[in-house]
């Protein structure tokens, strides 16, 4: 079952990362992230998609989300595209 679900169990750090998929919405009225299911996200960001400015948005965003630091929180895949690939490092078992 390697690479399937939200934890990359080819890593070497324990507990494994998690990736995620995230849909951007830069520019939007309210800051949100809204959970679609276990992988999916989509999170809307005041901030314009110029100079990266969305880009750290989505993971203050997503750092709050998951009560976590900014540096946990990585984009993979999607600089330049609203269809994003983020890896939080060693997710601490969240509840909702």
């Amino acid at each position: 079952m390697y690479g399937s679900g939200p934890y990359d169990e080819s890593s070497t750090l324990s507990p494994p990362n998690m990736k995620i998929f995230v849909k951007a919405k830069p520019s939007s009225k309210e800051e949100r992230v809204e959970k679609v299911d276990d992988e999916n996200y989509i999170v809307s960001v005041k901030e314009p998609p110029v100079k990266g400015l969305a880009n750290q948005a989505i993971i203050r965003s997503l750092a709050e989300y998951f009560k976590m630091s900014q540096s946990k929180i990585s984009i993979v895949s999607g600089y330049t595209s609203r269809n994003k690939i983020i890896e939080i490092s060693s997710p601490t078992p969240f509840t909702e």
